[in-house]
């Protein structure tokens, strides 16, 4: 494996952390997340625009920018360094993977080109809040058992005269409030020949309603929508759908968005170590700065070496997505700890909830909560690598 960084890769980072720097300090991010849709909709055009960031990891046939998902997981190393409020972990490692894998070839002419423009967002919606399940990335998701089951409960879908309708509710749906499309998980079949599909649905759909939810990470938005007899279209050709494997698809999907959550998390984590360095140096007790005291140093080394490890594991995720959920699970981890002994060591004003701390903080509690938490993401890389399968012995 050659971890070096290609010029072009290294001009991503470089160009999106100088604009960044100019868009997105804590206080334009404590405004964006107040606004209606949770997010500066000028600075998102400017990346999409500019950058080509929603269409960073899309074939350059349907409008994007041609790279892969080591581009996307740099990209997000440094969105998770402002933690900014965007769509782009909804639309570009969620939904548009998911059109790309399982759409026609009318689905994804018409829908991919928007998405890398910058000018429809997606996401995708399963029930209960378990994403993390539905991708595969605490347990297997091949029974569809965190769809809601196929007696009740979920998303249901029945096929009518002039189409699919879709009647249920999802909640903690990542930027489901402002997202032009949805890609819902619904039960179809009945219970003796349930199985889960997706299903496209407009935002403007007659019967759909989005309500945002209060969450603990503002930065990122979660809403609850709930579907009355929804008009809705497969994902994917009617005529295959006895053939389509949505649960391996989810799971394929999963792999890739670990290693984008992975790097996500790590640059969240290494900025939050940078603050800390920088308010230690800076703040002085005794007439000498906190940062110079041997137990403020030991513990500013241990969180560099698990920001370090989180980050080699985050980088050779991104080139080998297999290892996705172990990254995820070391760089949740070292954000935790990382957010949690900046509240500690920014002392009295780092315990104040308004403080910039806490942004990262919050982000480390939220993204365990939705994707892990962090001994199961482990449990499950452990399971399917087979590392605890018994072994017979040779008489």
């Amino acid at each position: 494996m050659d971890a070096a960084f290609t010029a072009e890769q290294d001009e991503i980072r470089r160009t999106l952390r100088e604009l960044l720097a100019k868009r997105c300090g804590p206080d334009e991010v404590k405004a964006a997340v107040r606004t209606a849709v949770g997010y500066d909709r000028e600075l998102w055009k400017q990346l999409a625009e500019q950058l080509g960031l929603p269409g960073l990891a899309l074939p350059a046939a349907y409008g994007g920018v041609g790279c892969g998902s080591a581009e996307l997981a740099l990209a997000c190393e440094e969105t998770g360094r402002t933690l900014l409020p965007s769509p782009l972990f909804a639309t570009a490692a969620l939904a548009a993977p998911l059109i790309t894998a399982l759409g026609t070839d009318a689905q994804r002419t018409a829908l991919l080109p928007a998405i890398a423009g910058g000018t429809l967002t997606a996401t995708l919606a399963v029930p209960g809040g378990s994403l993390s399940a539905a991708l595969a990335l605490t347990g297997d998701n091949a029974g569809g058992e965190w769809a809601g089951g196929g007696r009740a409960g979920g998303v249901q879908a029945r096929r009518t005269d002039d189409g699919w309708r879709l009647y249920g509710e999802a909640g903690q749906v990542l930027d489901g409030h402002s997202a032009g499309l949805l890609l819902v998980a619904a039960h179809t079949g009945g219970f003796a020949r349930s199985r889960v599909l997706l299903f496209l649905v407009t935002a403007d759909a007659p019967g759909l309603s989005c309500a945002r939810e209060v969450a603990l990470d503002e930065t990122r938005p979660q809403a609850r929508i709930e579907l009355r007899e929804v008009a809705a279209q497969l994902l994917g050709a009617e005529e295959s759908v006895e053939a389509a494997d949505v649960p391996g698809a989810l799971a394929a999907v999963g792999r890739t968005a670990a290693a984008v959550l992975a790097a996500e998390a790590v640059g969240a984590a290494s900025q939050s170590l940078e603050r800390t360095v920088d308010y230690v140096g800076a703040r002085e007790q005794f007439g000498r700065p906190i940062g110079s005291f041997q137990a403020v140093k030991h513990r500013l080394a241990d969180l560099y070496v698990q920001v370090q490890a989180a980050r080699s594991a985050a980088y050779y995720a991104a080139w080998d997505p297999s290892a996705g959920a172990l990254a995820l699970a070391q760089a949740l981890e070292a954000l935790r700890t990382t957010a949690g002994e900046a509240v500690q060591l920014h002392g009295g004003i780092g315990f104040t909830w308004e403080h910039d701390a806490h942004l990262y903080f919050k982000r480390a509690a939220s993204d365990e909560l939705l994707f892990g938490p962090v001994h199961r993401l482990r449990a499950r890389a452990a399971e399917v690598a087979d590392l605890f399968e018994p072994k017979e012995l040779a008489v």
